[in-house]
């Protein structure tokens, strides 16, 4: 793992996410101790949802009953039925 100071880090900023983004943990020191550890991230494109997700989702969502009114217009009344007392 490469090491850098806060001073040098800032001189190489661009190469040192460059760096990161190749998968090398970048960590930058202050007096000699650690403050920070650039890793790369896991991209969002990797994380998939599965079919079997979704059908779950379905399926818990399906149980709720309908709504008669829009969440707006119940946000609406309560607020107004608030109002009133």
């Amino acid at each position: 793992m490469a090491s850098y100071s806060v001073a040098e880090a800032r001189d190489r900023l661009p190469a040192l996410l460059a760096a990161a983004e190749r998968g090398e943990a970048v960590t930058i020191t202050r007096r000699g101790k650690p403050i920070v550890e650039f890793k790369p991230v896991q991209p969002v494109a990797e994380k998939r949802v599965s079919p079997e997700s979704i059908d779950a989702l379905e399926r818990v969502l399906g149980a709720f009953p309908s709504q008669d009114v829009d969440a707006g217009s119940y946000v609406r009344a309560m607020r107004d039925a608030d109002d009133e007392d």
